[in-house]
């Protein structure tokens, strides 16, 4: 059983984002959203650390990021932290796919 290393990263940087958005900003949005999707894809890379096979979750919550945070990206022009989450939830995706062939 391997531990799923990028999965668990991902996780963190996402729960860590919504803590400095709040820190930085105030964000209430930000924090909620952030440590939301940081649980869902941390349960994600774990169930992935379970199963190699299992990745509904984390795929899902990288669908979801990668969507949101792509039309965020085009609306704004900020490639903080919008542009960032994106590009690594569409990595993620990638990752995820090949998981799957």
């Amino acid at each position: 059983m391997a531990i799923d290393w990028i999965g668990f990263s991902y996780a963190v940087v996402l729960a860590l984002g919504g803590v400095l958005g709040y820190t930085r900003k105030g964000s209430i949005v930000s924090l909620i959203a952030g440590l939301s999707f940081g649980a869902l894809a941390g349960y994600g890379a774990y169930c992935v650390t379970c199963d190699p096979r299992d990745v509904k979750i984390s795929l899902y919550a990288a669908i979801i990021l990668a969507t949101v945070m792509g039309i965020r990206y085009k609306n704004s022009k900020k490639l903080m932290p919008a542009g960032m989450i994106a590009l690594l939830s569409v990595f993620m995706i990638m990752r995820l796919g090949f998981k799957l062939l």
